[in-house]
């Protein structure tokens, strides 16, 4: 509605006479508050005066009034007298603009847009009645340029319409980051840094306690709607948290809608809120937060209520206290103070309605009037003011230059306006930066050519700060970061604790924890997250339907490791690796064999050593007794190479324990196999002559001797061990048995075992060795029944017995047993049947021998078989 009204002004304010005359005519003037100093080159101003306006009812039957502005800013004025100031200085500095006189317009804005916009039409139409130009209306405009205006919405406005013309504004206040579009704002600069800096710097502090979960407020207008966007896609793209909730907070006090907002913060987990809004806002907020009573609040201040003398009350103060704020860069400008304390009514100003706004302030700092009040005036009673008040004397913010924050950007912006013009006038002709080499004309100065000396400025303020603007007309990123200390007498101090700036590698922040205030009990920050963080070890899992610093923390599963806080994703451990009790780091994995060292692979050694002595025992025996009966009759040299055997068969259960190795792996099998077929073949050659005695014993048998001599016997061991070795030769030269690290019986083990390479060669080694054992079992069990004393036929039986069933039972258990169980299993088998073989062949005679040697006699072992040829 105002935009509109407005446009119709422009139209009026704008309106020139026909390119024919000589003149420009105004059609209309704006009545507004100001003050002005002539010069060669103007600068206009806009300034945040009083905080409040009243605008006279339309009406079709009169003329229209222009509006009343009331409750005087002292701090607006401060700034505009810091203005007046800097173009004093320069006007003083014969190096900055020689023989160039600086002057102003200032305006006031009454904090509304209406007259902001009607202000800053009226800074560059000028209030002239009328002013000569050429015959195409070109002249010098009133002002080259606009400092100002501070709030971003009316900064829209107005430069909406002044980049038409290429006019130049530089504001010291707007940071809407919407302003940095030099698409729409081709004449916008600032020298407060965007939002969009602000909202990062911000984020850092957020990132630097951890405080992942929050929430927003903002206010219902141009600063809060882009700061909300700005801040919600930079958080996202950060990943430095998440938002709670993001609430608009009305202008107009609505207690309902603010009891709405309040009752969302006191119900939500996060304990920091964000507040982007006007210190009007906050006073709304505030009054239901504590009507509610909600404590225990983190809150972040944007650069608009940062610094609000407002809230900083014991009031306010128990709910406020500690809040961390962004606040534009502090500046010491030297000699304000002087300036600001010699500001008097009677000052020497252009004209009276310039002078006004100095008896605005001195009406308000001393409460008295300088003429009678109009009729029904509430502030009739007020004394009439003297001139000689004492400002030194009068407690007043106003000579309070100690912290200066908006004030030294307006100061920044005067600078950036005069040095742009001081580059402008030490332009050389014919080398000039505009068309044909030209230089700008300062009595015919086009609006875009200051504009393009504005993009180009550098300087150093004497506070050491660098001002230059970016390509977007942007200053320089740099905020003071500021905490609210709340003093044990009530009262509330806001102290910097910490700098934010930008620079090539980012934003960086640097606070100094040890003087921040919390307002807590603890004296700690808070904790403001949505979930905990998730320890190493475990991962993320993001909570279904909820912002993703909502999660479950789950742990790793086997095999994967998680070595940072708060991963997504658990990794996979290399392929000789697993994942420690912790889950958070890979350690090799547990290799599993059949050591020397653990209880079982002590037992089968120990095993396998007694069998070892156990036969060098019986065969220390046979050889001390080696003339007695019972040996000698039971082929002795068969004996002994028995006992050789059985020995290498124990000892090459050896072979299955420890670590694979090549050559263990091709060694283990080959020894048991020909061990064992040596053993069997004795076993069947002393069946053999058994059944060849016995027959030859019979009428025509004494032939059958002649093949069962001592060198067909030796030789017939020899070939059927040979043929044993023949396999085993084949076997692993065609596919030898190597060392494998196995890891499908055990995820988190290695299993060392020997895998046998060709599974025929291993069955056809085993299959001989059974084909002989079997054989030796079949003749065995068909002479026991001969007639002797001492029939050895029934000791092979028993023992072929055994040993058949040790190894019947081994196949299936080898099959099913796993890793190092099935090496076992198989020691187990050899140490078994070997075990079986030495007593059941030898256990009895070793009896006889040792304990009964009466029955170690010709006598004894022949006469059974004498008393069963008499019956």
């Amino acid at each position: 509605m105002y935009f509109m009204l407005f446009s119709c002004h422009v139209a009026f304010a704008f309106a020139v006479s026909p390119p024919i005359s000589s003149s420009c005519q105004l059609q209309g003037q704006f009545h507004l508050n100001g003050m002005h100093q002539a010069g060669d080159v103007v600068l206009g101003g806009l300034f945040e005066i009083h905080f409040f306006s009243v605008f006279p009812e339309l009406s079709f039957t009169s003329e229209p009034q222009d509006p009343t502005c009331h409750g005087f800013d002292v701090l607006g004025f401060r700034q505009a007298q810091t203005m007046v100031f800097a173009i004093h200085e320069i006007n003083r500095n014969s190096n900055l603009l020689p023989n160039v006189t600086l002057g102003y317009s200032l305006y006031d804005n009454c904090v509304k847009l209406a007259i902001g916009f009607r202000a800053g039409l009226s800074l560059v139409s000028g209030q002239e009645g009328q002013f000569i130009m050429d015959e195409a209306c070109i002249g010098n405009p009133p002002v080259v340029g606009i400092v100002g205006d501070s709030s971003s919405t009316r900064s829209i406005a107005i430069s909406s319409v002044l980049g038409l013309y290429r006019v130049p504004m530089v504001s010291y206040f707007a940071t809407c980051s919407c302003l940095s579009d030099r698409q729409r704002f081709p004449s916008f600069f600032r020298t407060i840094p965007s939002d969009n800096f602000q909202v990062r710097a911000m984020i850092q502090i957020l990132k630097h306690f951890g405080w992942t979960w929050a929430g927003l407020l903002v206010s219902d207008d141009d600063y809060g709607l882009h700061a909300a966007r700005s801040f919600q896609s930079d958080l996202v793209q950060s990943g430095a948290g998440c938002l709670a909730y993001a609430e608009v907070l009305p202008w107009r006090n609505d207690p309902t809608e603010f009891r709405k907002i309040v009752d969302v913060m006191r119900k939500s987990t996060a304990r920091v809120v964000i507040v982007f809004a006007h210190e009007s806002n906050m006073i709304n907020l505030m009054e239901e937060v504590i009507k509610q009573n909600v404590t225990g609040l983190q809150w972040m201040a944007s650069e608009a209520w940062t610094a609000a003398d407002v809230l900083q009350t014991p009031y306010y103060m128990p709910y406020l206290g500690g809040t961390l704020g962004i606040a534009i860069r502090r500046g010491e400008i030297p000699g304000l103070r002087d300036f600001l304390s010699k500001i008097h009514p009677d000052s020497d100003h252009d004209s009276s309605y310039g002078n006004s706004m100095v008896k605005q302030f001195w009406e308000h700092t001393f409460e008295c009037r300088f003429a009678p009040p109009p009729a029904g005036w509430v502030d009739a009673a007020r004394a009439l003011c003297t001139g000689q008040e004492d400002l030194e004397k009068e407690k007043t913010v106003f000579l309070d230059v100690s912290n200066l924050r908006p004030e030294y950007n307006v100061y920044k912006a005067v600078y950036a306006f005069v040095y742009a013009l001081h580059d402008l006038l030490q332009c050389v002709p014919g080398r000039g930066p505009f068309s044909g080499n030209s230089c700008a004309n300062l009595q015919r100065l086009e609006p875009w050519q200051l504009v393009y000396y504005l993009e180009k400025i550098n300087f150093t303020t004497p506070f050491g700060d660098q001002v230059a603007f970016d390509e977007n007309g942007d200053a320089l990123p740099i905020y003071d970061v500021m905490n609210w200390v709340w003093l044990p007498d009530g009262r509330a101090k806001v102290q910097t604790v910490g700098v934010v700036k930008e620079l090539s590698s980012g934003e960086e922040l640097t606070l100094d924890e040890a003087k921040i205030f919390w307002n807590f009990e603890s004296k700690q920050p808070p904790r403001s997250v949505c979930s905990e963080s998730c320890p190493p070890g475990t991962r993320m899992a993001r909570k279904k339907g909820q912002p993703v610093c909502c999660f479950d923390c789950i742990p790793c599963s086997g095999g994967k490791i998680s070595n940072e806080t708060d991963s997504m994703e658990c990794t996979s451990c290399p392929e000789d690796f697993w994942s420690n009790p912790q889950q958070d780091s890979c350690v090799p994995k547990q290799t599993e064999f059949l050591s020397y060292y653990e209880p079982l692979g002590i037992c089968l050694t120990t095993a396998s050593l007694l069998g070892t002595f156990f036969c060098a025992l019986v065969l220390g025996i046979f050889i001390h007794h080696r003339s007695t009966p019972i040996v000698r009759a039971n082929n002795s040299e068969l004996s002994f190479q028995l006992l050789l055997s059985l020995k290498l068969c124990f000892l090459c259960s050896l072979l299955f324990i420890g670590r694979p190795r090549l050559w263990t792996c091709q060694l283990r099998h080959a020894a048991f196999g020909i061990s064992f077929v040596l053993c069997v073949s004795c076993i069947l050659v002393k069946t053999m002559v058994v059944l060849a005695v016995f027959k030859s014993s019979k009428p025509g048998g004494g032939a059958s001797l002649k093949w069962f001599g001592a060198v067909q016997q030796r030789g017939t061991v020899l070939v059927l061990t040979s043929i044993q070795a023949a396999i085993c030769t084949a076997w692993l030269v065609s596919s030898s048995p190597t060392p494998h690290k196995n890891t499908k019986y055990y995820n988190d083990k290695i299993v060392y075992e020997c895998v046998v390479g060709s599974t025929v060669g291993f069955a056809v080694l085993l299959g001989y060795i059974g084909l002989l054992a079997f054989l030796s079992f079949l003749l065995a069990f068909l002479a026991r029944n001969l007639p002797d004393n001492f029939n050895e036929a029934k000791l092979i039986t028993f023992s072929m017995l055994i040993f058949c069933a040790v190894w019947v039972a081994f196949v299936p258990a080898y099959i099913s047993s796993p890793g190092k169980y099935a090496d076992a299993v198989e020691v187990f088998a050899i140490l078994a049947s070997s075990f079986g073989l030495l007593v059941a062949l030898f256990g009895p005679k070793c009896y006889i021998i040792l304990l009964r040697p009466e029955r170690n006699t010709k006598k004894a072992i022949m006469g059974r078989a004498t008393e069963n040829r008499g019956m």
